[in-house]
């Protein structure tokens, strides 16, 4: 596996190798091993997650406020969603800022994302399948949420759906009323 990290710290996408022959394919999705090492402390799954998508859904933006915290490998077994995440952290050099990448089942690809940064996604597909692993349980009380198409932190999802030949985005209500980015921290 090979991890590149992201434009923000504490992000990686990881690419692994993919072994294919008349059977088909196999990859290693998750070796906690090279996760352990690059971080420095142990990624203890505690809660695994699965999303079905229909194209043009957008899902986020997520994360969890608290001290704990919640920090996510996600991995996509079935279709392609572009990948985004933001940096909450008030200390960070890039707080507000985003950066992205494709994730699919064809490129294999995963993203790391550390606890304090916001994670979203734009199904690029019907049935797309996105995988998440948790280092915490999902809890209500801590869970928050920004609006992704909030014009303060100028995500591109227009510019991707333009060139996947999205022209509605379907969001949950939870999604299209979430926090501006202004007004959450």
């Amino acid at each position: 596996m090979i991890a590149t990290p992201l434009a923000i710290s504490g992000t990686w996408v990881f690419d692994p190798t993919v072994y294919s022959d008349s059977r088909g394919e196999f990859s290693e999705v998750f070796k906690s091993s090279a996760v352990n090492s690059l971080i420095g402390k142990t990624f203890e799954v505690k809660q695994s997650n699965q999303s079905l998508s229909a194209k043009g859904v957008i899902r986020g933006i997520h994360w969890t406020n608290g001290d704990i915290g919640q920090a996510k490998f996600v991995s996509c077994s079935a279709g392609a969603f572009w990948d985004v995440v933001v940096d909450l952290r008030p200390d960070s050099k890039t707080f507000g800022q985003w950066d992205s990448v494709l994730v699919s089942s064809e490129n294999h690809k995963s993203v790391l994302i550390m606890e304090g940064i916001g994670h979203a996604f734009l199904s690029l597909s019907d049935n797309t399948v996105a995988n998440y692993l948790c280092t915490a349980e999902y809890n209500p009380s801590l869970d928050r949420t920004l609006n992704p198409l909030d014009k303060n932190l100028a995500i591109d999802f227009k510019k991707i759906a333009f060139e996947h030949g999205i022209e509605d985005f379907i969001l949950s209500d939870k999604d299209r009323f979430g926090e501006s980015f202004r007004k959450s921290l």
